[in-house]
């Protein structure tokens, strides 16, 4: 896998301050992406066992809230066999800090049996995150007022809620 960026103070994509990884590749290719060299899986650096430190030290201070996946498409299959081991390593060392993910997939594409992108490693990978904000960005839906989202189709998935109930919750929309 490789990356595209890593930002160690964000505060655009998730609540609080974050620290954001945006992943390369993306087959999903939406109408004026805003970060169209990012399709590219080689676009930017390999993601290394260096990375990953760099990472987990950026995430270590209290002001921290939690780690963002962006892209890219973090869903793409290539993506998630390398993330889920990141994943974990993230949890064990800081459960009090959240995850959240960004996918032009919908959480029923990632969740339906023999779907693009779902792959051996998709139940684990959304079971590590907090939130998912899902859907493809579309220009005709596109609303710059929207919380963490480009595009009126895009729904902010309280992922832990939605376990405890059984059902999709989503986050409160706070503009």
């Amino acid at each position: 896998m490789h990356y595209g960026e890593i930002k160690n103070c964000d505060i655009a994509n998730g609540e609080g301050v974050r620290v954001t990884l945006f992943v390369s590749g993306c087959t999903n290719h939406c109408k004026n992406c805003f970060q169209p060299q990012t399709w590219d899986f080689n676009y930017g650096q390999p993601f290394t066992g260096e990375t990953e430190r760099h990472l987990l030290e950026l995430l270590s201070p209290s002001y921290i809230n939690g780690l963002t996946l962006l892209g890219g498409e973090p869903f793409e299959p290539e993506n998630q066999r390398v993330l889920v081991p990141f994943l974990r390593r993230v949890r064990a060392a800081y459960p009090e800090k959240n995850i959240w993910s960004f996918s032009g997939f919908t959480y029923e594409e990632l969740t339906t049996d023999g779907t693009h992108p779902r792959c051996e490693v998709t139940d684990e990978f959304l079971s590590l995150l907090d939130v998912l904000v899902d859907g493809r960005f579309v220009e005709e839906l596109k609303d710059i007022s929207l919380r963490f989202r480009g595009s009126r189709n895009q729904r902010l998935i309280d992922l832990n809620a939605s376990r405890a109930a059984g059902h999709l919750c989503f986050l409160p929309d706070r503009r």
